[in-house]
């Protein structure tokens, strides 16, 4: 596939020139002037690798532009065409446009196919980072939440069902990076590490009674989960988000920030907020029409964005069944439909968990180790083909 090259001009013969040099190793795309230039952006499916646009054009002249370009596109590469030259508008052009390469006309054909060869190559290296830098994050988080919810089976069951709803929100907004957002679910209970285990398993079964000593701690378990994820490099937006996971929609009336999408730690600590609240009720045998009927009553505290994004939640599949099972019938992806418990009372996974390798694993050694075993059997939700295999 030809790498997308857009060329933005004044001067329609010097674009239809650049068509006929370049077509045969780029796929090019001319725009005339500058709001043509943008139009072209917005309407292209998938970003353009390199854009080469003029200097001296009317209305919005080759800084501006390229600077809106950094804007809405910024893994698209910027090189800038020019007939005058002079220090201060190369110093502008770097500064405004993140210029990858500065060229003046007239440009031979050579050095300017020499360009847009190394600008894909740039472009091809920033969605690299960027792939590379997600999907480290993702591993690295999933192999952390997995220890965890070992570790703390309550708290981090939790954080694995409100991944979903998290994720659906971000969906149906059409936020950018949702990945941010599902690793702020994954990690939103991190801080529960510096909580007595005792204190955990009261809150999260929602018996309430808590002291106000006990109250304090847990209002604070955010921001120790935000500090802890601080020291991890590209993480402080998501650390934010966790933060601000127990603020309440209104709690600052007067701050814009609390009614707009573009504030993504405020969101992002909304859309926390909402799913943990939704998941006590909706996971406590409420229906999900009569959860969010209870959520919306305390417009205060929630975002009615995120409420209507959250009411077309799917329900499970048709194929889904709730059946019982043993450890002996587990495989990875199943999800536990209530918590399973050793014979001496401990819990080994909460309700709502996906069964990972970890988990599986954790489990088949409890079953085997006749000092801890498995109260065996437990509801779990698998789909129809695999529930006909159960116990056979």
């Amino acid at each position: 596939m030809l790498h997308k090259v857009l060329f933005v001009d004044d001067d329609i013969n010097l674009l239809e020139s650049y068509k006929r040099q370049f077509y045969k190793e780029f796929s090019i795309t001319l725009a005339q002037g500058s709001a043509e230039g943008l139009e072209a952006i917005e309407n292209s499916e998938t970003p353009f690798a390199v854009i080469v646009a003029d200097l001296c054009m009317p209305g919005m002249d080759g800084i501006q532009f390229l600077s809106l370009v950094r804007e809405l596109s910024p893994d698209t590469v910027r090189i800038m065409l020019t007939g005058n030259v002079d220090v201060q508008t190369t110093v502008d052009a770097v500064n405004h446009g993140n210029i990858f390469r500065f060229l003046t006309k007239p440009c031979q054909s050579n050095q300017l196919v020499k360009a847009l060869r190394a600008g894909v190559e740039q472009h091809h290296l920033v969605i690299a980072e960027r792939e590379l830098l997600e999907q480290t994050l993702r591993g690295s988080v999933r192999v952390l939440t997995e220890i965890l919810s070992v570790a703390n089976p309550t708290a981090f069951g939790w954080s694995s069902r409100i991944k979903r709803y998290v994720s659906h929100m971000a969906k149906v907004l059409g936020l950018d990076d949702i990945w941010q957002y599902e690793l702020a679910a994954m990690l939103s209970q991190i801080g529960c590490v510096s909580l007595p285990p005792d204190l955990v398993e009261k809150i999260y079964s929602g018996k309430g009674g808590l002291t106000p000593a006990e109250k304090r701690m847990y209002v604070d378990h955010p921001v120790v989960g935000c500090k802890l994820l601080e020291n991890i490099p590209r993480m402080a937006v998501i650390a934010g988000m966790i933060s601000n996971q127990q603020s309440h929609f209104k709690s600052r009336p007067d701050d814009e920030d609390n009614y707009q999408l573009d504030n993504i730690e405020v969101l992002g600590g909304q859309m926390l907020k909402l799913a943990l609240d939704f998941d006590q009720f909706y996971a406590g045998s409420m229906s999900h029409e009569k959860a969010l009927t209870q959520l919306r009553q305390r417009e205060d505290v929630y975002n009615p964005i995120l409420l209507d994004a959250l009411s077309s939640l799917p329900l499970d599949p048709e194929d889904i069944q709730i059946v019982e099972a043993t450890v002996r019938d587990l495989k990875i992806g199943m999800v536990t439909d209530q918590n399973v418990y050793s014979h001496n009372g401990l819990m080994l996974v909460s309700k709502g968990h996906e069964i990972t390798y970890a988990i599986l694993e954790r489990l088949k050694n409890c079953s085997a180790h006749g000092g801890v075993g498995v109260r065996e059997p437990f509801l779990v939700r698998m789909r129809a083909a695999d529930a006909a295999l159960v116990g056979v």
